[in-house]
């Protein structure tokens, strides 16, 4: 296994930001996307955080940052019951409730069945184990998804 590399400090100060007001959710939650990979290790770049709520507490989210609350746009691979995207320098925030992603013809809901506690600046953060991000990914099928998959897969043990 590969050391971990240490997050940088905008990034790790932001999602400490974040774990602290999400840490009175009443549903679980979790981190995903890139900055789930880079917490666990991978180097990766982080443009945006994405985040996975229940309903109930992505529409208590954005009501308290006053962002609107709206039905997800549906693109071809994947669509999301509320998606809301605002800026929260440095970072952009992207939250999904209700996430599915197209398989064939239908749509499968995507809920982690994982749920791993990290803590960043002393704040927990939770995201899916590496395993299910790389299946994910593989789902995915996007160019990015592949290019990930071997800086994910350098993180397991060997």
């Amino acid at each position: 296994m590969r050391a971990k590399l240490e997050l940088d400090r905008a990034l790790a100060a932001h999602l400490a930001d974040i774990g602290r007001e999400l840490a009175g959710c009443a549903e679980p939650w979790w981190l995903i996307g890139s900055a789930a990979m880079a917490v666990h290790g991978a180097p990766v770049a982080v443009h945006d955080i994405d985040l996975l709520l229940a309903p109930t507490d992505a529409r208590a989210l954005l009501q308290r940052r006053g962002v609107p609350v709206e039905p997800g746009a549906a693109s071809a691979l994947f669509r999301s019951d509320i998606f809301a995207t605002w800026e929260a320098p440095p970072y952009r925030i992207e939250l999904f409730a209700g996430f599915h992603v197209r398989e064939g013809q239908g749509w499968r809901e995507l809920v982690p069945e994982t749920r791993e506690a990290r803590a960043v600046n002393g704040v927990a953060l939770f995201l899916p184990a590496v395993p299910e991000l790389i299946a994910w990914g593989r789902l995915f099928g996007r160019p990015k998804d592949r290019e990930r998959e071997p800086l994910l897969a350098a993180l397991l043990p060997h």
